[in-house]
Protein backbone atom coordinates (compact mmCIF):
# COMPACT_ATOMS: atom_id res chain seq x y z
CA UNK A 1 0.00 0.00 0.00
CA UNK A 2 1.42 3.55 -1.12
CA UNK A 3 2.21 6.21 1.93
CA UNK A 4 -0.67 8.40 2.70
CA UNK A 5 0.59 12.02 2.60
CA UNK A 6 -1.76 14.22 5.20
CA UNK A 7 -1.82 17.67 5.85
CA UNK A 8 -3.01 18.52 9.24
CA UNK A 9 -4.54 22.18 9.21
CA UNK A 10 -4.87 24.29 12.33
CA UNK A 11 -5.01 28.10 12.94
CA UNK A 12 -3.02 28.06 15.52
CA UNK A 13 -4.46 30.96 17.09
CA UNK A 14 -5.81 29.66 21.20
CA UNK A 15 -2.71 28.09 21.40
CA UNK A 16 -0.86 31.03 21.46
CA UNK A 17 -3.19 33.65 22.74
CA UNK A 18 -5.45 31.62 25.40
CA UNK A 19 -3.29 30.28 29.05
CA UNK A 20 -5.47 27.65 29.28
CA UNK A 21 -5.37 26.56 25.48
CA UNK A 22 -1.45 26.79 25.99
CA UNK A 23 -1.18 24.72 28.96
CA UNK A 24 -3.53 21.58 27.55
CA UNK A 25 -1.72 22.30 23.81
CA UNK A 26 1.60 23.76 24.42
CA UNK A 27 2.69 22.36 20.78
CA UNK A 28 -0.75 23.34 19.16
CA UNK A 29 -3.45 20.60 18.17
CA UNK A 30 -1.88 20.32 14.96
CA UNK A 31 1.23 18.96 16.81
CA UNK A 32 -1.13 16.36 18.86
CA UNK A 33 -3.29 15.08 16.05
CA UNK A 34 0.11 14.44 14.11
CA UNK A 35 1.10 12.00 17.57
CA UNK A 36 -2.21 10.57 17.16
CA UNK A 37 -1.88 9.79 13.24
CA UNK A 38 1.96 8.67 13.88
CA UNK A 39 0.99 6.58 17.04
CA UNK A 40 -1.40 4.52 14.95
CA UNK A 41 -0.61 4.59 11.50
CA UNK A 42 3.49 4.85 11.67
CA UNK A 43 5.41 4.81 7.98
CA UNK A 44 1.79 4.26 6.53
CA UNK A 45 1.82 8.27 6.89
CA UNK A 46 4.10 11.25 5.53
CA UNK A 47 2.59 13.93 7.45
CA UNK A 48 3.21 17.49 7.44
CA UNK A 49 1.33 20.32 8.87
CA UNK A 50 0.12 23.60 8.05
CA UNK A 51 -1.17 26.81 9.60
CA UNK A 52 -3.25 29.96 9.63
CA UNK A 53 -0.65 32.65 9.60
CA UNK A 54 1.81 31.19 7.18
CA UNK A 55 2.13 32.07 3.68
CA UNK A 56 -1.33 31.07 2.06
CA UNK A 57 -2.28 29.75 5.07
CA UNK A 58 0.63 26.90 4.18
CA UNK A 59 -2.00 25.55 1.62
CA UNK A 60 -0.30 26.57 -1.26
CA UNK A 61 -0.76 24.71 -5.05
CA UNK A 62 2.14 22.93 -4.31
CA UNK A 63 1.20 21.57 -0.57
CA UNK A 64 -2.10 20.72 -1.92
CA UNK A 65 -1.27 18.64 -4.80
CA UNK A 66 0.88 16.61 -2.74
CA UNK A 67 -2.00 16.40 -0.24
CA UNK A 68 -4.07 12.73 0.38
CA UNK A 69 -5.87 13.94 2.93
CA UNK A 70 -6.09 17.20 4.65
CA UNK A 71 -7.42 17.76 8.29
CA UNK A 72 -8.87 20.78 9.35
CA UNK A 73 -9.27 22.70 12.71
CA UNK A 74 -10.63 26.15 13.42
CA UNK A 75 -12.57 28.34 15.33
CA UNK A 76 -11.10 32.07 16.10
CA UNK A 77 -10.47 32.69 12.16
CA UNK A 78 -13.10 31.38 10.04
CA UNK A 79 -13.97 34.50 7.87
CA UNK A 80 -10.25 35.33 7.40
CA UNK A 81 -9.07 32.22 5.47
CA UNK A 82 -8.57 33.73 2.27
CA UNK A 83 -11.66 32.79 -0.65
CA UNK A 84 -8.70 31.66 -3.08
CA UNK A 85 -7.12 28.83 -0.51
CA UNK A 86 -10.94 27.44 0.31
CA UNK A 87 -11.52 27.58 -3.90
CA UNK A 88 -8.76 25.99 -4.39
CA UNK A 89 -9.11 23.31 -1.43
CA UNK A 90 -12.53 22.24 -2.37
CA UNK A 91 -11.26 21.88 -6.34
CA UNK A 92 -8.23 19.27 -4.70
CA UNK A 93 -11.45 17.63 -2.75
CA UNK A 94 -13.59 17.31 -5.55
CA UNK A 95 -10.18 15.66 -7.73
CA UNK A 96 -10.37 12.84 -4.55
CA UNK A 97 -8.76 14.23 -1.60
CA UNK A 98 -10.04 13.59 1.74
CA UNK A 99 -11.23 15.85 3.99
CA UNK A 100 -11.47 15.32 7.93
CA UNK A 101 -12.97 18.49 9.75
CA UNK A 102 -12.58 18.12 13.34
CA UNK A 103 -15.62 20.12 15.84
CA UNK A 104 -15.96 23.44 15.13
CA UNK A 105 -14.61 23.22 12.00
CA UNK A 106 -18.28 23.06 11.26
CA UNK A 107 -18.37 26.32 10.66
CA UNK A 108 -15.13 26.73 8.24
CA UNK A 109 -15.71 28.71 5.15
CA UNK A 110 -14.55 25.49 3.05
CA UNK A 111 -16.86 22.88 5.15
CA UNK A 112 -19.68 24.96 4.51
CA UNK A 113 -19.15 25.39 0.94
CA UNK A 114 -18.89 21.89 0.61
CA UNK A 115 -22.10 21.04 2.57
CA UNK A 116 -24.12 24.14 0.79
CA UNK A 117 -25.50 24.82 4.44
CA UNK A 118 -25.09 26.94 7.39
CA UNK A 119 -23.77 24.03 8.97
CA UNK A 120 -24.61 25.74 12.47
CA UNK A 121 -25.93 24.24 15.54
CA UNK A 122 -26.71 24.66 19.03
CA UNK A 123 -23.90 24.88 21.49
CA UNK A 124 -22.80 25.33 25.80
CA UNK A 125 -20.18 24.95 27.45
CA UNK A 126 -20.37 23.35 30.75
CA UNK A 127 -17.86 20.34 30.79
CA UNK A 128 -20.49 17.76 30.70
CA UNK A 129 -20.12 14.10 29.84
CA UNK A 130 -20.47 13.24 26.04
CA UNK A 131 -21.36 9.55 25.33
CA UNK A 132 -20.33 8.47 21.62
CA UNK A 133 -22.79 5.82 20.24
CA UNK A 134 -21.14 3.73 17.86
CA UNK A 135 -24.45 3.37 15.20
CA UNK A 136 -22.50 1.83 12.00
CA UNK A 137 -19.75 -0.58 14.01
CA UNK A 138 -18.99 -2.17 10.72
CA UNK A 139 -17.58 1.37 9.40
CA UNK A 140 -13.42 1.29 8.72
CA UNK A 141 -13.84 4.63 10.94
CA UNK A 142 -14.93 2.96 13.87
CA UNK A 143 -12.18 -0.30 13.64
CA UNK A 144 -10.84 -1.46 16.52
CA UNK A 145 -13.41 0.40 19.65
CA UNK A 146 -14.97 -2.11 21.91
CA UNK A 147 -18.52 -1.59 23.26
CA UNK A 148 -21.56 -0.14 22.14
CA UNK A 149 -20.12 3.65 22.91
CA UNK A 150 -17.32 5.17 24.37
CA UNK A 151 -17.37 8.51 26.69
CA UNK A 152 -15.08 11.78 27.02
CA UNK A 153 -16.06 13.30 30.46
CA UNK A 154 -15.88 16.57 29.91
CA UNK A 155 -16.70 18.26 26.56
CA UNK A 156 -18.66 21.28 25.09
CA UNK A 157 -21.73 20.22 24.13
CA UNK A 158 -23.20 20.35 20.18
CA UNK A 159 -26.86 19.73 19.73
CA UNK A 160 -29.21 19.34 17.24
CA UNK A 161 -30.85 20.40 14.91
CA UNK A 162 -27.22 20.63 12.82
CA UNK A 163 -28.04 22.49 9.59
CA UNK A 164 -26.20 19.97 6.86
CA UNK A 165 -27.08 17.47 4.12
CA UNK A 166 -27.90 14.33 4.76
CA UNK A 167 -25.46 12.37 5.32
CA UNK A 168 -24.09 9.77 3.25
CA UNK A 169 -23.67 7.42 6.31
CA UNK A 170 -23.98 8.08 10.35
CA UNK A 171 -21.19 6.54 12.57
CA UNK A 172 -21.53 8.32 16.03
CA UNK A 173 -24.29 9.82 17.52
CA UNK A 174 -23.58 11.74 20.63
CA UNK A 175 -25.93 12.14 23.89
CA UNK A 176 -24.56 14.58 26.28
CA UNK A 177 -25.69 15.20 30.06
CA UNK A 178 -28.01 17.76 29.59
CA UNK A 179 -29.83 15.87 27.54
CA UNK A 180 -28.96 16.93 23.79
CA UNK A 181 -28.05 14.76 20.87
CA UNK A 182 -26.10 15.38 18.04
CA UNK A 183 -24.80 13.53 14.92
CA UNK A 184 -20.94 13.52 15.61
CA UNK A 185 -19.58 11.31 13.21
CA UNK A 186 -20.95 11.62 9.61
CA UNK A 187 -19.52 11.19 5.80
CA UNK A 188 -20.25 12.69 2.73
CA UNK A 189 -18.85 12.61 -0.88
CA UNK A 190 -18.23 15.72 -3.20
CA UNK A 191 -16.76 14.76 -7.03
CA UNK A 192 -14.40 11.92 -6.20
CA UNK A 193 -13.41 13.06 -2.40
CA UNK A 194 -14.76 11.96 0.54
CA UNK A 195 -15.29 14.08 3.64
CA UNK A 196 -15.55 13.10 7.33
CA UNK A 197 -16.82 15.47 10.35
CA UNK A 198 -16.01 14.17 13.51
CA UNK A 199 -17.46 16.19 16.52
CA UNK A 200 -15.26 15.94 19.57
CA UNK A 201 -12.38 18.51 20.35
CA UNK A 202 -12.82 21.95 22.03
CA UNK A 203 -9.81 23.49 22.79
CA UNK A 204 -10.12 23.85 26.60
CA UNK A 205 -10.41 20.08 27.08
CA UNK A 206 -7.79 17.16 26.25
CA UNK A 207 -9.84 15.59 23.84
CA UNK A 208 -7.36 14.87 21.75
CA UNK A 209 -5.16 12.78 24.16
CA UNK A 210 -8.49 10.66 24.45
CA UNK A 211 -7.51 6.97 23.09
CA UNK A 212 -10.32 6.41 21.20
CA UNK A 213 -10.77 9.36 19.41
CA UNK A 214 -7.09 9.67 18.79
CA UNK A 215 -7.99 5.75 16.79
CA UNK A 216 -11.18 7.58 15.24
CA UNK A 217 -8.84 10.01 13.74
CA UNK A 218 -6.21 7.39 12.37
CA UNK A 219 -8.96 5.43 11.10
CA UNK A 220 -10.56 8.31 9.10
CA UNK A 221 -7.52 9.08 7.84
CA UNK A 222 -7.02 5.75 6.10
CA UNK A 223 -10.76 5.44 5.01
CA UNK A 224 -10.44 9.10 3.64
CA UNK A 225 -7.45 8.81 0.97
CA UNK A 226 -8.55 8.86 -2.36
CA UNK A 227 -9.47 5.84 -4.17
CA UNK A 228 -11.33 4.72 -7.44
CA UNK A 229 -10.93 5.69 -10.89
CA UNK A 230 -9.59 8.97 -12.80
CA UNK A 231 -12.21 11.85 -12.33
CA UNK A 232 -13.72 14.14 -14.82
CA UNK A 233 -15.48 16.44 -13.17
CA UNK A 234 -15.29 19.10 -15.69
CA UNK A 235 -17.71 19.91 -19.20
CA UNK A 236 -16.20 17.54 -22.40
CA UNK A 237 -17.31 17.66 -25.71
CA UNK A 238 -16.57 14.18 -27.50
CA UNK A 239 -16.94 15.02 -31.22
CA UNK A 240 -16.44 11.33 -31.53
CA UNK A 241 -19.02 9.01 -30.73
CA UNK A 242 -18.46 5.47 -29.39
CA UNK A 243 -21.15 4.18 -31.93
CA UNK A 244 -22.21 5.15 -35.54
CA UNK A 245 -24.42 8.26 -35.43
CA UNK A 246 -26.91 8.19 -38.63
CA UNK A 247 -27.84 12.09 -38.91
CA UNK A 248 -25.39 14.97 -38.15
CA UNK A 249 -26.16 18.21 -36.31
CA UNK A 250 -24.35 21.39 -37.16
CA UNK A 251 -24.22 23.01 -33.07
CA UNK A 252 -23.29 26.66 -32.78
CA UNK A 253 -20.97 26.97 -30.22
CA UNK A 254 -21.63 29.80 -29.32
CA UNK A 255 -24.62 29.07 -27.18
CA UNK A 256 -22.06 26.71 -25.01
CA UNK A 257 -20.18 29.23 -23.96
CA UNK A 258 -20.76 32.24 -20.98
CA UNK A 259 -21.46 35.32 -22.21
Amino acid sequence: MSTIRVTIWNEFIHEREHAVVTQIYPRGIHAVVADALREHAGDALAIRTATFDEPEHGLSDAVLAETDVLTWWGHAAHDRVSDAVVDRVQQRVLEGMGLLVMHSGHASKIFRRLMGTSCMLRWREAAERERLWIVNPSHPIAAGLTGEFFELPHTEMYGEFFDIPVPDELIFISWFEGGEVFRSGCTFRRGKGKIFYFRPGHETFPIYYDANVRRVLANAVAWLAPTGSAYFGNGRNITPSLSPISSRHIVDESLHRPK
